[in-house]
Parts: C-alpha cells; sequence; structure tokens
C-alpha cells in the first residue's frame, strides 16, 4: 500500500471534507508507519477489534486485509458517510460496523464481545477520557495499541519520579511501553507536536483490587496529585481525613519518607499506603480520624 500527504488531500478534495482542527483531525499519511502499527497490534483473523476515530479509514482497512472484524465508532458524519460507502462490502459481509457518534457518549467495553482488542489513532484531546473509559470499567480489551501524542505516550508510560495522576491509573492496570515515535510529517495536515505509539496490555483482573478497595486508592491518589510538587506528609494531612501523625505513622508503615512528592511515588508504593491508611472518608473534609 502506497499513501503520502497528497493522497490524503486529493481523497478529502474528492470526497468534499476536510480536517477539522475542533476535532483533532490529522489523518495518518505514511504507509510504513501503517505497518508498524498493524505489527505492533498482531491482530488474528477473525480476533474482534475496537477502533475509535477511523477517520479516512487507512487503519481500518489494514485492519480488515489481516481477517480481523472492527467496530470503528466515528463522530464526524462526513467522514462517517464516506466510510459507509468505502467500506460498503465488509459492512454487508458483518466485518466491520460502523458506528457513527461521539466514543465519550459510548460503553466502549460493550460495544465488542470479549475477548477484543483495541487499535486506534486517537484524537489527542480524548487520550485520557478514553484509557479511564477501557481500563476502569470490565471487560477490559486484552491489549490497546494507540497512536497519541508523544508528551502523552511517555507521561502514560513514565517512571517514578514523573508519574502522574494519569501514568499511576494506567500502570495500576496494565503493563504499558512506548513502541515508537511518529513524526508530524507522517500525518495531513501535519500537527504541531510528534506523536507515538503506544502499547497498554491489561493485567488479569483477577490481580486487582475490588471495585471498593480501588475506589479507595483512587481517592488518595487524586488527593495526593491535587498539590503534586508539595511534600507527601502535608499533602495528605491537609487532602484528606486523617490527622497529621495518622498520615506519618502510615507514610512510615509503607515505606515511604514523608518528605516525598507525588510523583515519585510507584504503584506498588500507592497500594502499600492505602492499605496502611486504611478507608478513606468519601467527605474529604468531614470528621478526621486522629491519634489522640
Amino acid at each position: 500500500m502506497s499513501i503520502d500527504p497528497a493522497d490524503v488531500r486529493a481523497t478529502l478534495r474528492a470526497a468534499g471534507l476536510r480536517a477539522r482542527h475542533s476535532l483533532s483531525q490529522n489523518f495518518l499519511a505514511d504507509a510504513d508507519v501503517l505497518t508498524r502499527i498493524l505489527e505492533a497490534a498482531d491482530p488474528e483473523p477473525g480476533g474482534r477489534i475496537l477502533e475509535i476515530g477511523p477517520g479516512l479509514g487507512l487503519l481500518t482497512a489494514g485492519l480488515l486485509e489481516t481477517g480481523a472484524r472492527v467496530t470503528a465508532v466515528e463522530l464526524d458524519r462526513g467522514l462517517a458517510a464516506f466510510l459507509q460507502e468505502r467500506f460498503e462490502a465488509p459492512i454487508e459481509e458483518g466485518r466491520l460496523q460502523l458506528i457513527e457518534g461521539d466514543a465519550l457518549d459510548q460503553d466502549l467495553v460493550r460495544l465488542v464481545e470479549p475477548p477484543y482488542d483495541v487499535v486506534a489513532n486517537l484524537p489527542y484531546h480524548i487520550t485520557s477520557p478514553i484509557l479511564h473509559a477501557l481500563l476502569g470499567t470490565p471487560p477490559r480489551p486484552r491489549r490497546l495499541v494507540l497512536m497519541v501524542q508523544r508528551e502523552v505516550a511517555e507521561r502514560i508510560a513514565a517512571p517514578p519520579g514523573k508519574m502522574s495522576y494519569l501514568s499511576v491509573f494506567v500502570q495500576y492496570h496494565a503493563r504499558v511501553r512506548v513502541e515508537f515515535r511518529v513524526p508530524p510529517e507522517a500525518f495531513e495536515p501535519e500537527p504541531a507536536v510528534e506523536s507515538a505509539v503506544i502499547v497498554v496490555e491489561p493485567y488479569d483482573a483477577d490481580d486487582r483490587l475490588g471495585a471498593e478497595e480501588e475506589d479507595q486508592l483512587w481517592r488518595l491518589v487524586q488527593a495526593a496529585f491535587r498539590e503534586r510538587r508539595k511534600m507527601l506528609h502535608n499533602v495528605l494531612a491537609r487532602q484528606l481525613p486523617f490527622d497529621a501523625d495518622v498520615v506519618a505513622t502510615a507514610l512510615e508503615s509503607a515505606g515511604i519518607a514523608p518528605d516525598r512528592r507525588p510523583q515519585t511515588v510507584a504503584v506498588g508504593e500507592w497500594l502499600a499506603l492505602k492499605e496502611a491508611l486504611g478507608p478513606i472518608a468519601e467527605d474529604w473534609r468531614g470528621r478526621r480520624v486522629g491519634g489522640a
């Protein structure tokens, strides 16, 4: 398959379409990048794939050629009509299901019967909510291969010292790695930033906390990252319903120095701290738990 930015521009013109900046539309225009995405995804013949934001269908076509069965969600009405015409045969054959609508309004984990994978060139502005929707609610996909903004990719895969709430959330649920970078010239129109392809492989659900304990974990992590550059002891004593001595004892029990900053704390340490603190009240400004 050969494609370049000129091909994308010609396709858009012929279809009476244009890239919409408001929807972060940057269409993949590099066959080598497409090949590498498909290699990372390694779809199985007959395997079920959820694609978000298929655009002009370059990745969709590549997935269908492998024999995969694809469910694609496209927000743009004009692109949805274009895809309906382009993929008329696979739609009629039941190999492609095209859903016109906002992915953020969909119950994504219910669109495709498990087991399923996710392969997508995500609009940059929906990366975080899409990851929360797909990882935070079962049935989770087996694997996600996502093209995202490079800065976001590096934040998701960040080591302790550069952690954020997003990286803690994703790394709690899954193994994650940055597969390769993608330059702006691989798209039409060119975005102002580099992109990267990440591979996210969720852990077995049996290895995760129960729903109530997970809720406690996220209350703790969210509270800490409200003041990510402050010392952990001071932040938690301010943000959570525990007195300072209770926080100090819990940090010591978890093996975390009180002067650590939230971005330095690894996922395993957050789990240990949650266990040491015990239940966290829903109303963080309600009755405080003290030691005396």
